[in-house]
């Protein structure tokens, strides 16, 4: 992680992380906290098990609240407290579940990635050039999955993605069903038979909507818009 300008102008510098570091910070939280919780790492992660893992973090979580039309969680930081977090109470509906472990997760990527930006005294008064402040993150439906060009919301829907499908998980998963498909050297399409099926099956083994899904198959270059056919395929 580097420290660098905040173009947004909500701190002095932010801290920029390279993909590697936000996969391992993320896998580690999420397999560090299942091993102390259940003994073991499985996936799916129950939407209960993803409710006490923010519940731990943070000093308050709400998961029923009368949030404005769009917004499906918030996160809010406080100087030298622990974050805060509202989830909206339409996410409590059953068919909304995997709506609400997106939103679980993304806003526990606020708290994981951004909640020490506002720990200590000295770096606060650097960040905000004296002026500490409280700070809110509003999360929009349309951004949950990493789509937003605000960098907090970026860093905390990459993180979305890789708490519900760690890496090395997905890699394993992924290398299984290349084998089952005979797929070992080309690639997958998006819009391919193989790369539909993928990624259903990875929707029913992480237990993600299609589009999370979709998104995180591409984001790990799994799933390729422009396909080259293997040589050897």
């Amino acid at each position: 992680m580097k420290w660098v300008r905040d173009n947004t102008g909500r701190f002095r510098q932010r801290p920029h992380y390279l993909p590697d570091e936000l996969e391992q910070t993320c896998e580690e939280a999420i397999c560090t906290f299942l091993r102390e919780r259940n003994g073991k790492v499985s996936f799916p992660v129950s939407t209960g098990d993803l409710t006490v893992l923010i519940e731990k973090a943070v000093d308050d979580l709400d998961t029923s609240c009368d949030l404005d039309d769009g917004i499906d969680g918030l996160t809010d930081f406080f100087p030298r407290k622990k974050a805060k977090v509202k989830i909206s109470a339409r996410l409590q509906e059953p068919y909304l579940e995997n709506r609400l472990r997106t939103t679980l997760t993304h806003e526990y990527g606020h708290v994981l990635l951004h909640g020490f930006l506002f720990a200590i005294e000295d770096d606060l008064k650097k960040l905000f050039e004296g002026k500490p402040k409280e700070t809110r993150n509003q999360c929009y439906r349309d951004t949950m999955d990493g789509g937003s060009a605000d960098w907090m919301e970026w860093q905390a829907g990459f993180a979305c993605g890789a708490l519900l499908m760690p890496a090395s998980e997905l890699s394993r998963f992924v290398r299984a069903f290349r084998d089952a498909e005979n797929l070992k050297y080309s690639d997958i399409g998006v819009q391919s038979d193989a790369g539909g099926r993928l990624i259903e099956r990875v929707m029913g083994e992480f237990q993600v909507s299609r589009d999370a899904a979709r998104v995180r198959l591409e984001q790990r270059k799994i799933l390729t818009r422009n396909p080259v056919q293997g040589l050897f395929a």
